[in-house]
């Protein structure tokens, strides 16, 4: 068999490890494998779409892959470049640079004639040479072909810098003395904003449209009873908040009842808002005073979460914090508070409205949106120097032949686990879902496992892919929004593992830990990972297709360590025991409630409707 792989990002390199040691996990010949990258180097958006002082919003626990783990002394959140580092040893490793070739953009790909079925790969060589290579199976990964997006602003051309976020590298293209407008509060606009208030720039303003949701890249370690003059301790690092979650009765060993309806979409729901509110006193997000998601789309169910927002929020909130707090909230503050950033004297990030136009002289004239920084802002006279677009980007497949009888599906189309579309399994698109947390590299690398293992081995997958599986990890974005492929990072993998018989059950992690214990503790340390613990990719890796030895090792020593920094009562408690019995109790519940229906002859269905 004869694999492709377009684009050498992250997911590109997981796949292309699993395609080269495929034959170490089936029962098949060693699959033929090229990666095709039009770049000069290996990394994708991390390499080529990065700026000064990036750093990665999702852990390094699961930005890493689950079978080439980073360094101790790493910290939690790599900067861009060491990631493109770890990319780099990574294909050291797995022994993967013979497959890859670099600067040989593939210009298009099309059916092999006839009804043999394969694929025809036209790229272009170092040369610039044209040549072909057939193959039986596609995988076309993120980071290749993406444009950016660039809204209409008229009059913009009287902006004498605009830029899009990604041809911006370095502070020094701000200038000095400059007024900059970002236009965009996604986790790259909040970047941009932030690199230019800690410029030598004269004003920053910050556009939205409706709104973000601001949250920590780590879980808040507020302060109890603070009025008593108690504070935090500045060596205490908490755990990364993408990997917080515990995961017994929330992804797994759910009930029907509870899985298939929006129960635990409401219930993140409120436990999200509630946290924000007790621990910094606004519910919109992080210390988040100005600039919150509209009611009607600010619920679990439908955003993503800005980790970029906590560095900038000072810098945002100051002048919208409240001057006198009311009875409750004095109350509140008194009992438990966050130790938010000090403001820092004389800079600002002005947030704006969406802007309507840029008039003749240069003025940028922003759209009403009845809210206070409308009022704030609508009077002053605001000239931007540069203005730099950080409004995403726009994925498109050029070299897909759409012309023929059978013509190629869009990422988009993939309606089996996002990954493939059932009448044409040999086209895979890895890469292109986004969790709400959590990171996509973690989630590509079992997206391969998957394709991999429906390409060369479908009868071993043990269920149906049905699509009734999708609703408990689909997010549910608004009519209209622009990305419509969110996911819920913890049961989507999850879902992934179900998939391939790779998730391990009580009875097995507890013989897992029990036969690793040589007086390390792992008889009791794996059990609590498993229950307590993120959804890791280890975690799949100690039984299934996948199983690999090193797994054990992994999450018995570099994940325990992670998990164990939760310390005390806002930690483990709140963290993992809290939600694990709440969770718990309500399945059982459920399931008493669905005993007693089945007797009653009451249709399941209908149960199900009532709770949604």
């Amino acid at each position: 068999m004869r694999v492709a792989v377009i684009g050498a990002g992250p997911s590109g390199l997981v796949t292309l490890k699993y395609l080269r040691s495929a034959h170490e996990f089936f029962p098949v010949k060693p699959i033929e494998t090229r990666l095709f990258e039009a770049e000069a180097a290996v990394g994708g958006t991390f390499t080529h779409r990065t700026y000064e002082d990036a750093e990665l919003v999702s852990s390094k626990q699961l930005t890493t892959f689950s079978d080439f783990r980073p360094r101790r002394e790493d910290p939690d959140f790599l900067s861009a470049q060491r990631y493109v580092e770890y990319l780099n040893q990574y294909c050291d490793h797995f022994d993967l640079w013979p497959a890859i070739h670099l600067s040989t953009p593939v210009t298009s790909i099309r059916r092999r004639p006839g009804d043999v079925g394969g694929h025809v790969i036209h790229y272009r060589d170092k040369d610039g040479q044209e040549l072909t290579w057939e193959c039986d199976a596609v995988a076309v990964c993120s980071g290749l072909h993406v444009t950016p997006n660039i809204p209409d602003l008229p009059g913009v051309d009287k902006v004498p810098v605009v830029k899009h976020s990604a041809d911006f590298k370095a502070r020094d293209e701000f200038g000095n003395d400059k007024t900059v407008v970002v236009l965009g509060t996604g986790e790259t606009g909040i970047d941009m904003a932030h690199l230019a208030v800690t410029s030598p720039t004269k004003r920053v303003i910050l556009c939205h449209r409706d709104g973000f949701l601001g949250a920590p890249k780590r879980m808040l370690t507020p302060v109890i009873l603070p009025i008593l003059g108690r504070k935090p301790d500045p060596n205490y690092q908490n755990v990364p908040v993408d990997v917080s979650q515990a995961t017994l009765f929330d992804s797994m060993y759910v009930h029907p009842l509870m899985r298939d309806t929006m129960f635990l979409w409401h219930y993140y729901d409120v436990l999200i808002k509630a946290a924000l509110w007790i621990t910094t006193g606004s519910y919109h997000g992080y210390d988040q005073w100005v600039a919150g998601i509209g009611p009607q789309r600010y619920h679990a169910s439908k955003v993503f979460f800005n980790k970029a927002a906590a560095k900038a929020m000072p810098y945002i909130s100051a002048p919208y914090r409240p001057r006198n707090l009311g009875l409750i909230q004095r109350i509140r503050a008194s009992i438990i508070q966050c130790d938010l950033e000090p403001v820092p004297a004389g800079r600002r990030i002005e947030m704006a409205p969406w802007p309507s136009h840029i008039d003749r002289e240069g003025r940028i004239h922003f759209r009403d949106n009845g809210r206070p920084e409308y009022h704030r802002m609508k009077d002053e006279v605001i000239v931007p120097d540069v203005l730099i677009f950080a409004t995403g980007y726009t994925q498109t497949f050029p070299f897909l032949d759409l012309e023929s009888d059978r013509p190629y599906p869009h990422a988009e189309d993939a309606d089996v686990r996002e990954i493939w579309r059932a009448d044409d399994p040999t086209v895979g698109f890895i890469g292109f879902v986004r969790p709400a947390f959590g990171a996509i590299p973690t989630l590509s690398e079992m997206q391969a496992q998957l394709w991999l293992m429906n390409l060369v081995a479908p009868g071993k997958i043990p269920r149906p892919l049905e699509p009734k599986d999708e609703g408990h990890y689909r997010l549910q974005p608004p009519p209209g929004a622009r990305i419509n492929y969110g996911v819920d990072h913890e049961t989507y993998a999850y879902q992934l593992a179900l998939d391939m018989d790779s998730a391990p059950s009580f009875t097995e992690i507890v013989a897992t830990g029990w036969n690793a214990s040589h007086g390390n503790g792992l008889w009791w340390k794996l059990p609590v990972i498993w229950a307590a613990g993120a959804q890791f990719n280890a975690k799949f890796r100690l039984r299934g297709p996948y199983k690999w030895a090193g797994a054990v090792q992994v999450l018995g020593v570099e994940l325990w360590e992670t998990i164990s920094r939760r310390g005390g009562f806002l930690g483990n408690f709140t963290l993992a025991v809290i939600p694990i019995l709440l969770l718990g109790a309500i399945n059982l519940g459920l399931c008493v409630v669905s005993v007693a229906a089945s007797m009653l002859r009451i249709p399941f269905q209908l149960l199900t409707n009532a709770l949604h």
